[in-house]
């Protein structure tokens, strides 16, 4: 989790240099296990977490929001250890405004792939939040496996979303297959900027992540794609947010849903 803070570090001078107004870091950034007792046992409260006590700090030192996922202890009381996979939205001022909590999780088990079950160690979910002002627009979260459930972005879309998040650690062969193709309906369907920052490279001997951090337009045109290089320090990827375009998508092609013919989502 040190290293993974000093590589977050390096993001924030990097934004920081950019002019960037946020910085949206990936799923799970504080750490990846190798196994779900792991994830447990490494797990820490963002008042204990060296890694959010970190990052808070050098948002409070660069005045930049930052967007991250990270692992929290579980709360229900159902005899299980299990963690929470969340995004956090830490303001310009350090302060942890804004917590969304991965309503869908990963189970898989793919042919000559990985066999992957979040619900082993991961509680889920159970409410989608209503998007947040930022010096971006209205910023709504989701995270990585929320991505195959168009449920909950025209959800967030219907209540004034300006940017849809997905922050994301997508397998290879499931990132090869459907990463950009989702991304970009998304916020072709929303009519919606799309941002995924996404894990990269080998986590462990069990674990790689497809990487390509993208950002995508309401248009569902690509401005950014990191790649899968897995560069030798961290990287970002910038682009305008532009206001004066979603109102143009929005108004010249209204999307008006026959929610009289069809159950409203």
């Amino acid at each position: 989790m040190a290293h993974n803070l000093a590589q977050c570090r390096v993001l924030v001078q990097k934004a920081v240099r950019a002019g960037a107004k946020a910085l949206f870091l990936p799923e799970a950034s504080d750490y990846i296990a190798a196994s779900a007792d792991e994830t447990v046992r490494l797990v820490r409260g963002v008042h204990d977490s060296e890694f959010v006590l970190g990052l808070r700090d050098e948002a409070r030192r660069a005045r930049l929001p930052i967007h991250v996922g990270v692992h929290e202890p579980g709360c229900r009381d159902d005899g299980l250890r299990r963690v929470r996979n969340t995004v956090l939205w830490i303001d310009d001022g350090g302060d942890i405004a804004h917590r969304y909590q991965k309503i869908h999780l990963f189970d898989v088990d793919i042919k000559d792939g990985p066999v992957l079950k979040e619900s082993n160690s991961v509680e889920p979910g159970a409410e989608i939040l209503p998007p947040f002002d930022t010096p971006l627009g209205k910023v709504a979260s989701t995270i990585c496996f929320d991505l195959r459930f168009p449920e909950i972005a025209i959800a967030l879309r219907r209540q004034g979303a300006d940017i849809i998040t997905y922050p994301s650690a997508f397998t290879v062969p499931t990132g090869k297959a459907h990463w950009e193709i989702l991304l970009r309906a998304r916020a072709i369907e929303t009519q919606s900027y799309v941002i995924a920052a996404a894990q990269v490279g080998r986590h462990n001997e069990k674990r790689v992540s497809y990487g390509h951090s993208i950002i995508v337009d309401p248009w569902g045109v690509v401005l950014a794609d990191l790649g899968d290089s897995g560069a030798a320090e961290p990287e970002i990827a910038t682009a305008e947010i532009d206001h004066d375009l979603l109102r143009k998508v929005r108004t010249e092609m209204p999307l008006n849903r026959r929610t009289d013919v069809y159950p409203e989502v």
